[in-house]
C-alpha cells in the first residue's frame, strides 16, 4: 500500500458524525499515532511550580516516549528524551526532585540538566575525535504559556500561541482558581484503565453521561450543590476552538471567577468564609478565594493530553492500543491560605480522587467501550449528537452546540483525521 492509500484509508474512518470502531482498537494506527499525533503536537508536560528552583526536574511522557523536564541553573527549562546516547538507558527515574546532573547508571555517562554531556568515563577509549557537544541528551522544543510548559519534538511546528488558538484564553481563566496566589500542584495520583487513549479524551466535554454515570455523585449531595451540578440546566454550550481543542460550559455564571464576586457565597463554604475572615482576609479577598476553591463552571481540553477539569489536571498518557494511563494532578494556592488549599483537596478527593465518587465510574463505561468494539467492526460509533443545535452561549459564527451536544469529540476527532492524513 502506498503512503496516498494509506492516508486515505485513515481518512476513511472518521466523518464529520461518526468514527469506525478501529480507531480505537487497531495497533497499527496506534503506532502511526504515536508519530502523526504525539511526536507532531504540543504536548502539555508539567507546570512551573513543579520545578520550583534550580536544577529541579520532573520526569514525564511525550506519547509513549520518556522524557525530563527540567529547571537549569539559569533557571530556563527544558524538556530532555531521557535516553542515554550512548546505550540507551535511561537517565533518571525518580518521579521529581532535585540534582546537578543525571548520571546514567550503565556507564555513567554524566549529563547536565539542560542536557550537556559532562563527562564519559575513558573516554580515550574511543575513536578520535570525540566531541562531547555531539552526545548531549535530545532536547526537545519547549514553549511556556501562563507557567504552562508544552513540548514537542517538531522543529518546524506552529509556535504554541498559534497552537492553543482561542483556548488561551480559556486557559487563562481556568488558572484563575489561583485567587492571585499562583497556582500550585498540591498532589498527584495515577491509574490505568485497558481502554484506548481516544475514550478517555472524549470525556471532558461530555455532559450528557454525567447525570447517568454520576448519579451515585449527585443523590449524595446536598440540595444546593445538586442544583449547582446539573450540568445539563444552566444553559451552558459545548465550542469548538480549533486545534481538536474544546471548552463544555455547564455554568456560565463561573466562567470568569473574578466578576460577580457580590453574589452570596454558597452556603457549603460558609464555614470557610468565616475561618478567612477570623484569619484576616478582607470581605473581597474571601469571597474571591471561596470562589476559586469551588473552581470554574466550564473543562477545556487542550488536544492532545490535557483535561483542565474541576479542580485539577487531568493528563492522559497512550501505553498501547488498549491500555491508557492517567494522571490526576490536584491544584490549589501558592503560599494560600491553608484552610483554602485543604478544602480544594477535599473536593477533590471526593470525586477525582482514588476512592472518589467519579473516577471509578468513568473507568467502568471506558473498559466497556474497549470491549464493546471488539464485535460489530462494520458499525459506526456516533458523535452526532447536537449536530442541529447551536447554542446560544458563545459569540456567533463559533462553532458550537448546546451543552449535551458531542462539538468537543467532534473537534477532537476533526483535528486526529487532518493529522494523521497530512
Amino acid at each position: 500500500m502506498t503512503e496516498q492509500e494509506r492516508q486515505r484509508d485513515l481518512g476513511a474512518l472518521v466523518e464529520a458524525d461518526r468514527l469506525a470502531p478501529a480507531l480505537y482498537s487497531d495497533p497499527s494506527i496506534f503506532e502511526e499515532e504515536k508519530q502523526r499525533i504525539f511526536r507532531s503536537s504540543w504536548v502539555w508536560v508539567a507546570h512551573e511550580s513543579e520545578l520550583p528552583g534550580a536544577d529541579t526536574f520532573k520526569t514525564s511522557w511525550v506519547g509513549t516516549e520518556p522524557v525530563i523536564v527540567t529547571r537549569d541553573k539559569g533557571g530556563q527549562f527544558h524538556v530532555l528524551l531521557n535516553r542515554c546516547r550512548h546505550r540507551g538507558a535511561t537517565v533518571c527515574e525518580k518521579k521529581k526532585g532535585k540534582a546537578p546532573v543525571f548520571v546514567c547508571p550503565y556507564h555513567a555517562w554524566t549529563y547536565e540538566t539542560d542536557g550537556q554531556l559532562r563527562k564519559v568515563p575513558f573516554s580515550d577509549g574511543y575513536p578520535e575525535p570525540f566531541d562531547k557537544a555531539d552526545y548531549s541528551l535530545q532536547r526537545l522544543r519547549v514553549e511556556i504559556h501562563n507557567g504552562m510548559i508544552f513540548a514537542t519534538f517538531k522543529d518546524d511546528i506552529e509556535p504554541l500561541a498559534e497552537w492553543l488558538g482561542p483556548a488561551r484564553k480559556w486557559l487563562d481563566l481556568f488558572l484563575k482558581q489561583d485567587a492571585g496566589y499562583g497556582i500550585k500542584v498540591l498532589g498527584e495520583h495515577k491509574f490505568r484503565f485497558p481502554a484506548n487513549w481516544k475514550i478517555q479524551l472524549e470525556v471532558t466535554t461530555d455532559s450528557y453521561h454525567f447525570p447517568i454515570v454520576h448519579k451515585t455523585f449527585l443523590n449524595a449531595l446536598d440540595e444546593e450543590t445538586e442544583n449547582l451540578m446539573d450540568v445539563l440546566g444552566h444553559g451552558g454550550w459545548i465550542e469548538d476552538l480549533g486545534h481538536g481543542h474544546s471548552v463544555m460550559v455547564m455554568i456560565p455564571e463561573l466562567i470568569d471567577l473574578d466578576e460577580n464576586l457580590d453574589i452570596p457565597i454558597p452556603e457549603r463554604f460558609a464555614e470557610l468564609a468565616k475561618e478567612l475572615a477570623t484569619e484576616g482576609h478582607d470581605d473581597r479577598s474571601v469571597r474571591r478565594i471561596v470562589r476559586a476553591v469551588g473552581g470554574t463552571g466550564f473543562n477545556l481540553n487542550l488536544f492532545p493530553n490535557l483535561a483542565c477539569s474541576l479542580a485539577l489536571f487531568r493528563v492522559l498518557r497512550p501505553v498501547t492500543v488498549d491500555e491508557t494511563e492517567i494522571q490526576h494532578i490536584a491544584l490549589g494556592m501558592h503560599e494560600g491560605p491553608e484552610a483554602a488549599n485543604r478544602m480544594r483537596i477535599r473536593l477533590h478527593e471526593r470525586f477525582q480522587g482514588p476512592m472518589g465518587f467519579g473516577t471509578p465510574d468513568d473507568a467502568e463505561c471506558w473498559e466497556r467501550v474497549q470491549r464493546g468494539v471488539k464485535g460489530g467492526a462494520d458499525m459506526w460509533i456516533m458523535i452526532n449528537r447536537g449536530t442541529d443545535a447551536p447554542a446560544d452561549g458563545p459569540e456567533p459564527g463559533h462553532n458550537a452546540g448546546d451543552v449535551s451536544a458531542e462539538t468537543g469529540m467532534r473537534a477532537a476527532y476533526a483535528m486526529w483525521k487532518r493529522m494523521m492524513t497530512a
